[in-house]
């Protein structure tokens, strides 16, 4: 059976491979797309396919036939299988190897500059939506040191294997983010796999249908520089009983299931995983000891630093004194702000007041905490 990446891949190349055939075909058929707009407006995008049956085309000095058949079966999201047929004479055919290079580089050109995000299907990554535009950086700001700390770590990892596998230690990372909603756990990730190139591969352990097996056999083959993110991992397991009985509210994944996935003998090698959580109190310890989860980190609420650093992102160009800055400093300060508000609440103030400095010191105090409220 191809690996899930393969599948991924070879999806995107035969599209690519059809595109650079369409001129040479005679049976064609339109195609109705969806391309959204910089800014996020839709436009409905026409293109000529070849369509189903078979024509003959001229690539270089090779005639080919060439026959696209649609079988009867469907994937999850209804679009037929396909099978195209490729004929030439003999002496032509190390014509097919240019064609596919041609058409596998045409594909790269569609994700590049790019982070793919892949979800499971069965037991297959597939890419979610389309290719999203890889997050700058230095686009979330965590505490002082955090994301670069982060960062140094998996480019040591990465920059490593001869060492590890020259000392016969399993070649994987893993890493666990963790504190209140809103403080750019997720975010940072995505930040991450732009920073190295990399995708993101997303595991809900709480999907149902999700069983040990699907799960061991997943995180075994991830799609080619891939990080893969476990969210809420709190939310799928609360104790080792609970969830080896009979799974947790019918989750189907066990929990010694997703420890033996995670360090088995089948697990993968070449491998970074992140988890996430809300509630680090609630995972197993089991779940998070070294060799599973070498480096933790807390991403809590804003410190001064972190503040100070949103601020210059949204107003540096309008607050060209400085003066706007230390009101609102001054301002959170007074109300108490420093390490109780999240990063998530403070963009969301600066979003609303985009260009209004005023308006983001007047209503500063909405993001007080509201009595009862529990952020962790």
């Amino acid at each position: 059976m191809p690996s899930a990446s393969t599948n991924a891949e070879r999806y995107g190349i035969v599209e690519s491979m059809i595109r650079r055939l369409t001129p040479a075909i005679h049976h064609l058929q339109i195609q109705t797309a969806k391309v959204a707009r910089p800014d996020g407006a839709l436009l409905t995008h026409f293109s000529l396919v070849p369509g189903p049956g078979k024509n003959i085309i001229r690539y270089g000095n090779a005639f080919i036939a060439v026959n696209r058949e649609r079988q009867k079966q469907a994937d999850r999201d209804g679009k037929p299988f396909e099978t195209i047929t490729m004929t030439t004479l003999y002496a032509h055919r190390n014509i097919f190897e240019k064609i596919f290079t041609e058409a596998y580089d045409l594909a790269q050109q569609g994700t590049e500059g790019k982070t793919i995000i892949y979800t499971s299907k069965g037991t297959l990554w597939e890419p979610f939506g389309q290719p999203k535009r890889k997050r700058p950086f230095d686009s979330v700001v965590l505490e002082h040191g955090v994301a670069d700390k982060i960062l140094e770590d998996v480019k040591s990892f990465l920059d490593a294997r001869t060492w590890y596998l020259d000392r016969g230690i399993p070649y994987r990372r893993g890493y666990l983010l963790y504190g209140p909603p809103g403080t750019g756990k997720t975010s940072f990730i995505q930040a991450l796999a732009g920073e190295l190139d990399f995708n993101i591969g997303m595991l809900n352990l709480s999907e149902r249908g999700l069983t040990d097996d699907r799960l061991n056999y997943l995180l075994s083959n991830i799609p080619p520089r891939t990080i893969v993110l476990l969210e809420d991992a709190d939310a799928a397991f609360t104790n080792r009983t609970q969830s080896d009985e009979d799974g947790f509210r019918g989750v189907t994944v066990t929990f010694s299931g997703l420890l033996n996935a995670l360090d088995g003998v089948a697990s993968a090698e070449e491998r970074v995983i992140f988890l996430t959580t809300n509630h680090v109190e609630r995972l197993d310890p089991a779940l998070v000891r070294p060799g599973r989860v070498d480096m933790t980190v807390r991403l809590g609420e804003a410190t001064e630093w972190q503040i100070g650093q949103l601020w210059d992102r949204f107003y540096a160009e309008v607050d060209i004194d400085g003066l706007g800055k230390l009101k609102f400093m001054q301002r959170v300060k007074e109300l108490g702000l420093v390490g109780r508000a999240s990063t998530a609440a403070l963009q969301g103030l600066f979003l609303y007041n985009k260009g209004d400095i005023d308006g983001a010191i007047t209503m500063a105090e909405g993001l007080l905490p509201k009595e009862g409220s529990d952020n962790h």
